[in-house]
């Protein structure tokens, strides 16, 4: 694989630092990432998505979904077992485990859900009033002389 260098990029632009720092993590990312557990993103809107995790075997107190540094992080940590149990097959996966999700800007969490062992997570893209288009009227000549002396 390429090793690509981003310092120019550093000393050419200012502030796309988190595009070029996503970029480096996702160029250099470990090829054996973990697998678990499984998950879905899905457009369900122009701009909304879902997230379902499959995180069966845990309860909803057991799971946590976090944001920070422009990162979603999902986590769960297995209660211990109060009695042991034997088991003579073990096939559902309980173990710890953390996932990370890079967002956008202005990617928010509008909420979470846990039903029929998967952890659904919906967000949605809000954009700032100040970055929306806005149409600018064009006044005539003769209104803005009149504004002018007025």
């Amino acid at each position: 694989m390429r090793n690509l260098d981003f310092a120019p990029l550093y000393r050419a632009t200012v502030g796309f630092d988190r595009i070029a720092d996503l970029m480096d993590r996702a160029l250099s990312a470990d090829v054996t990432q973990p697998t678990y557990p499984p998950y879905n993103i899905e457009k369900t809107d122009e701009n909304a998505w879902r997230i379902s995790v499959a995180v069966a075997g845990f309860s909803p107190e057991e799971l946590n979904v976090e944001l920070r540094d422009g990162a979603l992080f999902v986590t769960a940590r297995k209660a211990p077992e109060a009695a042991a149990r034997n088991f003579l097959h073990r096939g559902i996966a309980t173990r710890a485990f953390e996932r990370r999700f890079a967002l956008a800007d202005h990617v928010r969490v509008a909420g979470a859900a846990h039903e029929h062992g998967m952890l659904h997570i919906d967000l949605v893209r809000e954009m700032p009033e100040a970055l929306k288009p806005r149409r600018i009227e064009i006044a005539h000549k003769a209104a803005i002389t009149e504004a002018a002396v007025n």
